[in-house]
């Protein structure tokens, strides 16, 4: 019910924009009174508009596509807003690992769980468009969202980097993204011998306080942002929620640079 009754008033709202669109327009076009209107000449009104949408249903589709423009322009321009207000926790939090290019002319931030199927499916797309692009900074955002797996993968990913540095982080993110079993504790251990790094540090850091603030903080930054799901990207000062195909994000980092 609720949500044919949110149909029903989205198409209403769309088609009262489409026709004030239209009459302000028209130089000629008579200024409609609906309050001073008799209960009559609303009811005839409202018969001429009913007769009018009959014979030309395609309207509502145009009104439904100008008002769908007007709303996303206006979330473009209040993403803008919260990309500025969160530019330092987003782009310098002085934790999250940095790749690509330092000193790129493009920061890419990437709000990331590993169990997320779409940031599989980003992964290799977006490991090409910083590898070919050659001028992107990139930044990676853990934000484990999908229950207990995401949270394990994330605090030894983070473990990891605390303990180990940025080049091992770098390969156990690559391999929990690509990881098909469950993150238990055998998986983690040989992850680690894999890489030569020291699993029981990591294990032992998996649990510390600090683990958990940087986990905090990014699922603080993304409510502030509206971010409720993964992948999600800041390009520039575009936010884009979702999966975008390697020639999509290409146009967007050309646009942001133009």
């Amino acid at each position: 019910m609720t949500g044919t009754t949110n149909k029903t008033g989205f198409l209403a709202l769309a088609l009262a924009g489409f026709l004030g669109s239209a009459a302000l327009a028209s130089e000629t076009a008579p200024v409609i009174d609906f309050d001073a209107m008799t209960d009559e000449q609303r009811q005839a009104f409202g018969a001429q508009v009913r007769a009018y949408l009959l014979e030309n249903p395609q309207v509502i589709m145009e009104a439904v596509a100008v008002l769908e423009q007007q709303e996303a322009e206006a979330q473009a321009s209040a993403d803008v807003s919260l990309v500025q207000d969160n530019a330092a926790a987003l782009f310098d939090d002085g934790f999250s690992w940095v790749g690509g290019n330092p000193d790129g002319d493009i920061t890419i931030v990437e709000f990331i769980d590993y169990r997320c199927g779409y940031c599989r499916r980003a992964h290799p797309e977006v490991t090409e468009l910083i590898e070919s692009d050659g001028n992107i900074r990139f930044v990676v955002k853990e934000f484990p969202i999908l229950g207990d797996a995401s949270l394990v993968s994330s605090r030894f990913a983070i473990a990891t980097l605390i303990t180990a540095g940025p080049d091992a982080y770098k390969a156990v993110h690559e391999a929990l993204i690509a990881l098909e079993g469950a993150p238990n504790e055998a998986t983690l251990q040989r992850i680690a011998d894999t890489m030569g790094l020291d699993a029981n540090a990591i294990m032992a850091e998996m649990e510390s306080p600090e683990v958990a603030r940087r986990i905090d903080e990014t699922r603080a930054l993304a409510q502030r942002l509206q971010i409720n799901g993964t992948p999600s990207f800041v390009m520039g000062e575009r936010m884009v929620r979702g999966y975008v195909p390697l020639d999509g994000m290409r146009q967007i980092v050309a646009g942001e640079r133009g």
